[in-house]
């Protein structure tokens, strides 16, 4: 599968690496974009202040044109937190998009999005304050209306961004139980 993973509000971490280390070793083509140029940070106020100082309208173009030369290819679109919202949002505009894999974020839906049947995981912290239930049963709702296949995972306990070693939310059962089913849902596409 190829598979297009976005970084977090975090930058372009080793995780982001680890992960996408992971997925090769598991038979998959993966690219990685850099959306914020380098930069990295240690909290993830310093990372909105980024994200907010680029922009949204620019960062979806530099995700737009780091996806534009594979999307031929038919994509899974992937990502963390912020790169979650940012794979959401390409996958939901690519006609191509052969699935969408998403870990610890979710975007708003367009009311006029419409695909067809896509392949839809998202694995989330149960709390996680950056998703709410009250949000992640509108957004199911919403996915399901505009057409997608969705399945979710929650893993009580665990922190918004548990999947990342070098962070104080990581949580290693809940990130092994998340690489174990998102492994499986890649090979079932």
């Amino acid at each position: 599968m190829n598979v297009m993973l976005f970084h977090s509000t975090y930058g372009l971490r080793p995780a982001v690496s680890a992960a996408a280390d992971r997925l090769r070793a598991a038979g998959h083509e993966v690219w990685t974009p850099d959306l914020f140029d380098g930069q990295t940070f240690e909290t993830v106020e310093d990372g909105r202040a980024c994200k907010d100082a680029i922009g949204k309208d620019e960062l979806l173009k530099r995700a737009i044109l780091a996806a534009a030369p594979y999307s031929g290819r038919g994509l899974v679109y992937a990502g963390f937190s912020f790169g979650a919202a940012t794979a959401q949002t390409l996958a939901l505009g690519d006609e191509k998009a052969r699935g969408l894999l998403l870990l610890h974020g979710t975007s708003d839906i367009a009311e006029t999005a419409s695909v067809d049947e896509l392949p839809v995981q998202l694995h989330v912290a149960e709390p996680d304050a950056f998703e709410p239930d009250d949000w992640l049963g509108s957004w199911y709702l919403q996915m399901g209306k505009a057409g997608a296949d969705v399945e979710i995972y929650r893993y009580a306990g665990a922190g918004h961004l548990y999947t990342d070693p070098d962070l104080p939310d990581y949580d290693e059962e809940a990130a092994e139980a998340t690489w174990r089913v998102a492994l499986g849902f890649l090979d079932s596409l």
